[in-house]
């Protein structure tokens, strides 16, 4: 059901594509606004000595970025978001609990065409995603659930599609590694392995 967001931005960046681009140079400042989807890996592991198979859905909300330019194609990048909720499940119990959790990462990236209407990035950096508000439900209600923060490694590449002078329309996707250490009313259960594909959309302006 995302597809049609990112057909919807494709469109109007190839549109956007004929206008004067904006230049990038060591120093400038970009702040990017829009609409990311957090998708799990579709195999999650098992906890509890193996005996259950663990499932995260999706879920996609607004994000911010923030790039800093050290160099005419270089920029140091740290993202942010609304937080965003997944639903967890067994296999054979169904839906059993949710959390929230934030991403923020820090990325450098190298911009190729930094000075041209279409301009491709790649970047790679770090990310702490916080997990929080953890609740439980069905045949888990009732216990106390806990996912412990992680520490990962994060790739992104997008394009960037100039708008006029200061803006452009980006698309793109991260992967981010991010694993949780599980307990449920103080046991630890294992480890859980979300490593999502962050994709999306956002205006980014530079200033």
């Amino acid at each position: 059901m995302h597809k049609p967001l990112l057909s919807y931005a494709v469109a109007i960046a190839l549109g956007a594509a004929t206008l004067p681009a904006a230049a990038q140079s060591a120093g400038d400042w970009t702040l990017g606004a829009g609409v990311h989807v957090v998708d799990p890996k579709s195999d999650n592991g098992r906890v509890a000595g193996g005996t259950l198979d663990v499932g995260v859905d999706r879920d996609i909300k607004p994000t911010l970025t923030v790039e800093y330019f050290v160099h005419d194609k270089l920029g140091v990048e740290v993202l942010a978001a609304w937080p965003f909720q997944h639903d967890i499940q067994i296999a054979g119990l169904g839906r059993v609990g949710d959390t929230k959790q934030l991403p923020p990462t820090v990325s450098l990236q190298y911009h190729f065409n930094g000075q041209d209407r279409v301009s491709p990035f790649l970047g790679a950096g770090i990310n702490y995603t916080a997990f929080f508000s953890e609740d439980t439900r069905g045949a888990l209600e009732g216990s106390k659930l806990k996912l412990g923060d992680s520490w990962g490694l994060a790739a992104h590449a997008g394009v960037d599609f100039a708008v006029g002078q200061r803006g452009a329309i980006r698309i793109d996707a991260r992967w981010i590694d991010i694993d949780t250490d599980v307990s449920l009313d103080g046991a630890k259960l294992g480890t859980v392995a979300i490593d999502p594909i962050v994709y999306g959309a956002a205006y980014v302006m530079k200033f």
